[in-house]
């Protein structure tokens, strides 16, 4: 297996492995001396190395307190708000060394979607500008959730200026209210001007007389995706499965009040306040909307 390493690497072999094989064992098959190992295994760690250890604590901590979410890019940019002179492959090389890496899921659409004559509306979100303030632009879509043997949904309101989540609902039913009950709350929270732009894919809910009646009491100019083109609504896509791959992902839930608390620790207590975004310039949403 060492063919052609060095003997540094065959050291190492034979520290990690030293509890299950002997190391007299271990250095006849590396054809190492065991002399040469044990000068090598009492010898002090020169100045990189410790360095290296040091930095490790520090990127240990930071990947758990995101519980385990955070992949090499945001946890130098988490170190480098902290005043940490690093390089970015350094954090990189020594999180790959130690196996850690951000949690990942392969994000879902909904289960189904009934495409019914239901009237869809252009994207208008083309044809504008993109929001430089809060309450300008508001985008909202609903993503299935597994709870046990059944489906729950979560549907959200996104601020696209700073991707923060306004507003969420969880509901065991995909209708009309579960997307007017998370708007409405979005409204009670920002009470945004007349002329929002609110964006969403074409799924009956939004479609829906009920959900088309309170926008446009309130002054809201609807805008939905183009037929097939997911990618219209990307900053929510991109939070459901930031969602998943950092809440779900190999997580089971048993009951809607377990799953709605986690939710809303994710979502509250670390997604708006502490989730640095790389296209927010590793801010939070929370944190960019108090500097612009």
């Amino acid at each position: 297996t060492f063919s052609g390493r060095g003997t540094t690497e065959a050291f190492r072999f034979v520290w990690k492995h030293r509890r299950e094989y002997s190391v007299k064992a271990l250095c006849r098959h590396l054809k190492v001396s065991r002399s040469g190992y044990y000068a090598w295994a009492n010898r002090k760690p020169g100045l990189r190395a410790t360095e290296n250890a040091e930095l490790l604590l520090k990127i240990r901590r930071v990947y758990d307190g995101s519980k385990g979410r955070y992949g090499s890019p945001r946890v130098y940019q988490a170190l480098r708000r902290e005043g940490e002179q690093v390089g970015e492959n350094r954090v990189a090389r020594l999180m790959q060394e130690w196996g850690m890496k951000a949690r990942v899921m392969r994000v879902y659409r909904r289960m189904s979607k009934r495409r019914d004559e239901l009237k869809a509306l252009p994207n208008h979100r083309l044809s504008v500008e993109k929001p430089v303030a809060v309450n300008q632009q508001w985008s909202s879509d609903v993503t299935y959730i597994k709870l046990g043997r059944k489906y729950v949904f979560l549907a959200v309101v996104l601020d696209l200026f700073s991707r923060r989540i306004i507003s969420w609902r969880l509901d065991e039913s995909l209708n009309a209210a579960l997307a007017k009950g998370a708007l409405r709350e979005a409204f009670a929270a920002r009470q945004p001007r007349a002329g929002l732009l609110f964006h969403t894919d074409r799924g009956t809910e939004y479609r829906a007389q009920k959900t088309q009646a309170f926008l446009n009491q309130n002054s809201v100019r609807h805008s939905m995706n183009r037929p097939g083109q997911c990618t219209d609504n990307a900053e929510v896509e991109s939070f459901f499965k930031t969602l998943k791959g950092e809440l779900l992902h190999a997580t089971s839930f048993v009951t809607m009040r377990q799953l709605r608390k986690h939710i809303k620790d994710y979502i509250e207590g670390f997604y708006n306040s502490h989730r640095l975004h790389s296209g927010l310039g590793y801010r939070t949403p929370i944190e960019f909307e108090g500097t612009n």
